[in-house]
């Protein structure tokens, strides 16, 4: 099994968890710099990519990556775009339900990839605003890497609230 023993229930979850409060661009890059920061320390072959919408705001690509990791950026980016879940969620999703993803869709695996690392960026009231994406490690590693940098960058936004305001 490639999707990590995940439900696609847990995966719901685990988004609803990881909803933001606001994303501007400061934010985006604070993301992005905590992505770059974890994949530094754990010498990860790792491109990281964070959006607003369609709009790249933190582009990085660590030694062992290539041009390669930009492909499946950007189809797993449109996989988050169509359907504002994670790609490991879809993935999971479909194999559930026994459906072809893509057939279901209406898409190709040319223009999208069901593989983990792309993670919908949901705004508390508002919805889905952005993306965090991986590529270059094993799909539930590249899925796993993009929670734990949500979950430090919350809990570093969490850190600096005023006493007594809440997340």
């Amino acid at each position: 099994m490639t999707t990590g023993g995940f439900s696609s229930a847990e995966l719901a979850l685990q988004e609803s968890a990881l909803t933001l409060t606001h994303l501007d661009t400061a934010a985006a890059l604070a993301i992005g710099e905590i992505a770059l920061k974890m994949a530094h320390e754990r010498d990860l072959a790792a491109a990281i990519e964070v959006r607003i919408g369609d709009w790249i705001i933190f582009h990085a690509a660590l030694p062992g990556t290539d041009s390669g990791n930009d492909s499946w950026i950007a189809r797993k980016a449109r996989v988050v775009a169509l359907t504002g879940h994670s790609t490991m969620y879809e993935r999971v999703k479909a194999e559930e339900a026994g459906v072809d993803w893509y057939e279901a869709n209406n898409a190709t695996e040319a223009t999208h990839a069901i593989h983990g690392g792309g993670i919908p960026l949901i705004v508390e009231g508002v919805g889905q605003q952005g993306t965090l994406l991986i590529s270059g490690l094993p799909q539930v590693d590249d899925h796993l890497l993009g929670v734990e940098i949500l979950t430090q960058y919350l809990a570093v936004q969490g850190s600096k609230q005023p006493e007594g305001e809440g997340k």
